[in-house]
């Protein structure tokens, strides 16, 4: 934490690669892990004379995020080239979006602790290709250019942010609302979700901005929270030994904990941005924009979960995946009364250990809704008990074998008939009568203790709220 008189202003530039099969401007494969350069051709490679062309699928998920987030979406945008030498550049220059881009304005809806939704400013989402990969070793640096061209959007948000923790948060909460819209996969560590931290600090209450630093190389969110943290202190204490901050681009070194000094920061105008003469506009028409659809987003979802009943814990929990999502809604809906909330204890136990096990693949589940549902009447018309119930849900959703079928092999029917239970009833008050005359006298939480003998003596298999019943009778 920053000293009490000192301010932390932190903006967030976040590239999300777009979950398209193929380029942005080629139709070469984006899938990750190929062999070095075996995924391009003379566009992606930057040769002479290779003309660029449009992915369709590129710019329709660009439109979904935009229209999610609240975006102003251009009818009209332009592509420009970014100009910088690099060796994973081989065209010398970038595909990008500069003065006029794809989507304006939006926020990010970010969860807060108390249950609430802050809204995060954004300054705009543009489109872009991906630079190739520089890969180092003993006998020399390499240049993989497989992910050369991989469509982008670039995510910029406002200065808004105050502290670490609320990067990390808002973090979070764009790379959850991004795999829910189907447009990213939140892979941090194969670098299909990557954050840029620009940092700055001022006396609070100024009104003006400090010299921002730009930190690279950040992939998970502790490292964000950690980079920041230290970026803070090293601005801090700079300026209050009289020195000046530098505009520049550090890298975040995670096995020290540290920033580093990368480059002297560029202005957009060392860029030399000018319109890409190789693509039209990109004109976005008015059915185009009416024809992408927007899923609810996690906040949406939490919202309507807890509505119908479900914790605020379960929601939070099952929100976490719009898979489990998917599988409470459908078993809710198979389960009918109450279902809403029974599902919950169903994904957030069962199927959440299942998980955790691996156990269970949320991609191709081996059960169907309908039989968890099946468990829950069993149960209602007390044939299971609850704790037998979880039994048999843990085995259908390992197996996917049928309910009836699992409680007949196991022997979990749970005894309701009267007859059957009113000896062992009889039993449990012969061999207890101290604690008989005790409940006479008035013990009348004892009831538990004669319950839990006879379901010792029916080995967990007997109806508790018979048997309760049967007690009542014979005590009272």
């Amino acid at each position: 934490m920053p000293p009490a008189d000192w301010e932390p202003v932190i903006g967030l530039e976040v590239h999300a690669q777009l979950l398209t099969r193929s380029k942005i401007f080629c139709g070469c494969s984006t899938a990750f892990g190929a062999p070095a350069n075996t995924q391009v051709c003379p566009v992606c490679l930057g040769l002479p004379g290779a003309l660029p062309a449009l992915n369709r699928g590129a710019v329709t998920m660009a439109i979904r995020a935009g229209k999610a987030f609240g975006c102003k979406i251009a009818e009209r945008s332009i592509f420009a080239r970014k100009n910088y030498f690099y060796p994973d550049l081989p065209k010398g220059y970038q595909i990008s979006q500069f003065e006029l881009p794809i989507c304006d304005g939006g926020a990010i809806p970010v969860p807060q602790a108390d249950g609430s939704i802050r809204k995060v400013g954004l300054t705009r989402i543009h489109l872009e290709e991906d630079a190739g990969k520089n890969v180092h070793a003993q006998n020399g640096s390499h240049v993989d250019l497989n992910r050369s061209g991989v469509p982008l959007i670039e995510i910029v948000g406002n200065p808004e942010l105050r502290s670490a923790e609320d990067a990390s948060e808002y973090l979070k909460a764009l790379r959850l609302a991004l795999i829910y819209l189907g447009v990213n996969d939140g892979n941090m560590e194969e670098g299909s979700f990557r954050c840029d931290a620009n940092v700055s600090v001022r006396k609070r209450g100024a009104t003006s901005l400090g010299t921002r630093v730009e930190l690279k190389n950040i992939n998970s969110f502790r490292f964000v929270r950690q980079a920041i943290e230290f970026e803070i202190e090293r601005q801090v204490a700079l300026l209050e030994s009289g020195g000046k901050v530098s505009q520049e681009t550090r890298l975040f070194d995670h096995e020290k904990g540290e920033t580093r000094p990368m480059r002297s920061k560029e202005e957009a105008n060392d860029y030399r941005y000018f319109p890409e003469p190789d693509l039209p506009p990109l004109v976005v028409s008015r059915e185009w924009l009416d024809s992408v659809q927007t899923p609810k987003l996690p906040h949406q979802q939490m919202a309507e979960l807890s509505a119908a009943g479900v914790s605020t814990a379960d929601a939070r929990t099952i929100t976490a995946d719009p898979r489990l999502v998917d599988l409470h809604g459908r078993i809710a809906a198979a389960a009918g009364k109450e279902g809403a909330r029974r599902a919950a204890h169903v994904v957030v136990g069962e199927i959440a250990r299942a998980v955790n096990e691996g156990a269970l693949d949320l991609g191709a589940p081996k059960f169907r809704p309908e039989q968890i549902a099946e468990v829950f009447r069993l149960q209602d018309e007390g044939t299971l008990s609850s704790t037998a119930a979880r039994e048999v849900i843990s085995e259908v959703i390992q197996t996917g074998r049928a309910p009836a079928q699992v409680v007949a092999e196991k022997g979990l029917s749970q005894v309701s008939d009267e007859g059957a239970l009113e000896s062992v009833v009889l039993a449990v008050l012969e061999k207890n009568p101290a604690e008989v005359e005790r409940y006479k006298g008035g013990k009348k939480n004892l009831l538990g203790f004669f319950v839990g003998q006879a379901m010792k003596e029916l080995k967990g298999k007997g109806n508790p709220g018979v048997l309760n019943a049967l007690f009542k009778k014979r005590l009272e």
